[in-house]
């Protein structure tokens, strides 16, 4: 069995055990909290807590793990590093931020963020970013940036980092599917066994539409699930050097199932009947569609996995990804909407 091979059935199994154990854990109350953080005292007895949630450190894992793999397949092809490195940092700069930003025009509110909108904006920015950067290239004698196959690499993290992001959504009870009883008959014959029931005053699903305790439509599972399975699918075009269609696949899946999936969620997502994020879904697809006819695969080398892991085994890597998860932890894990009041005592029987 080639590395190749071997990197996809690995990547399988582990995504499959990840998904199995999360679909039925993530759901309770007791996997929304990570940390409380006392910051002033309230009273001589208790302090006032700023809460960390599993929604981060989820999201922090699904930035780390998509930005990894981006770099794995883009070595896998010899593009250099550095060039890498900057366009994902020149991505991150962008949409991390815009994900807050998105959400509030969108949906009129502060304090929560949009997947949405921000891989809306990556979409339009990663065909000028490469264009730029390959730019800037030429000027110093350094190889370029091949356009299709780093979109495709693009896209298919991608959907593994929003796939994997969405065990953050069922950690904090966000992005949630409408109940079982208003879906079609078929619908709930088919997902009887296999929906969501989350517990705990303090998930959103329970102070935003009060529907905790029943039975939802588990479409964080189905949308982790069907970005998974077209990622690997993704992989496979991509390692037998089929680049372009690869990045349509990509595209499809992960702008096609954002639009559709849109109609079986029961959260707030703007107004009128075809919201914004739908919208944002058709245009990206086509868009995308356009750009990926517009580019031509050029010479590359055929693809290597082993090679491309090889780029994770460096310092400058590894600080860099430390880094991004913590900043994505800080920033998505540090919960504005929900606090804590903390007391502490001694457990006199051990002194």
């Amino acid at each position: 069995m080639t590395v190749n091979i071997l990197f996809v059935v690995i990547l399988s199994i582990a995504l499959a055990l990840l998904f199995v154990w999360s679909f039925s854990a993530l759901p309770k109350e007791r996997w929304q909290i990570l940390a409380a953080v006392p910051t002033f005292k309230e009273d001589p007895e208790r302090w006032r807590g700023v809460n960390f949630t599993y929604y981060g450190l989820f999201s922090a894992n699904a930035y780390a793990v998509a930005t990894a793999i981006l770099l794995v397949l883009t070595g896998s092809i010899s593009v250099p590093l550095p060039a890498m490195i900057a366009l994902a940092g020149t991505l991150f700069a962008a949409c991390i931020p815009s994900s807050k930003l998105i959400a509030r025009v969108v949906e009129k509110k502060r304090h929560t963020f949009t997947i949405g909108g921000a891989s809306f904006l990556g979409i339009l920015m990663a065909p000028w970013a490469i264009t730029l950067l390959n730019r800037m290239i030429s000027g110093t004698n350094g190889s370029p940036i091949p356009p299709l196959p780093t979109l495709a690499a693009l896209s298919i993290a991608y959907l593994f980092g929003e796939g994997l992001g969405r065990l953050a959504c069922i950690s904090f009870g966000c992005c949630y599917g409408k109940p079982l009883s208003e879906c079609p008959p078929i619908v709930q014959r088919l997902f009887s066994h296999l929906s969501f029931t989350f517990s705990g005053e303090t998930k959103k699903i329970a102070y935003a539409s009060g529907t905790h305790g029943k039975k939802v439509l588990p479409i964080q599972g189905i949308t982790a699930v069907v970005y998974a399975v077209a990622g690997l699918g993704g992989i496979v075009l991509f390692i037998n050097g089929q680049t372009a269609a690869s990045f349509v696949l990509c595209v499809a899946a992960a702008q096609g199932w954002r639009s559709f999936s849109e109609c079986l969620r029961a959260d707030y997502r703007g107004e009128g009947k075809i919201t914004v994020y739908q919208v944002m879904g058709a245009v990206a697809l086509v868009y995308s569609v356009i750009i990926g006819s517009i580019l031509r695969d050029g010479p590359i080398p055929r693809p290597h996995i082993a090679a491309g892991l090889k780029t994770l085994w460096d310092p400058g890597v590894i600080l860099s990804l430390q880094a991004l998860w913590a900043y994505t932890f800080y920033y998505t894990g540090r919960s504005m909407v929900t606090g804590s009041s903390l007391s502490f005592y001694v457990h006199r029987h051990r002194i």
